[in-house]
């Protein structure tokens, strides 16, 4: 937007502005997105959930001097032989801790088993602070 005049006019000699000046509106722009941030209604949408409450005794084979821990070829997780879930693993887990003596944990995933699969499983052990955990059936993978 900016031109220039052909001879200077003013008394001094300086030549006369001809641009616009963008300060007063970017200042009411500003107070403008002010006001529209300030009433916007405040979102106070809530999702109710349901938890579950406190669960009953776990109905699962414990042996009280050692348990096994097998992941299948497909990634089922089996508990003593009985086919469980993570969160299943992680219940036997804290179950088996609070036994006054720690049973052994045997540990004997698939060859064939994916190692996303077992990894996650060994954290869950991990996390709930099993310290007699043995691995099973190594004998099997042999030497490559």
């Amino acid at each position: 937007m900016a031109s220039s005049f052909a001879k200077p006019t003013g008394p001094d000699g300086a030549i006369p502005m001809a641009e616009m000046n963008t300060t007063p509106l970017i200042d009411v722009m500003l107070v403008l997105l002010i006001m529209f941030i300030i009433t916007i209604p405040i979102q106070t949408h809530s999702v109710a959930v349901e938890l579950p409450g406190q669960t009953q005794e776990l109905p699962m084979e414990m042996n009280p001097i050692k348990n096994k821990v097998g992941i299948d070829a497909d990634g089922v997780i089996r508990w003593n032989g009985a086919a469980i879930d993570r969160l299943t693993l992680r219940q036997y887990l804290a179950a088996s801790l609070r036994r006054p003596v720690e049973p052994e944990l045997q540990f004997q995933p698939d060859a064939a088993a994916r190692y996303m699969a077992v990894d996650a499983v060994l954290a869950d052990i991990k996390r709930a602070g099993v310290t007699k955990l043995g691995f099973v059936g190594n004998e099997r993978y042999g030497q490559f």
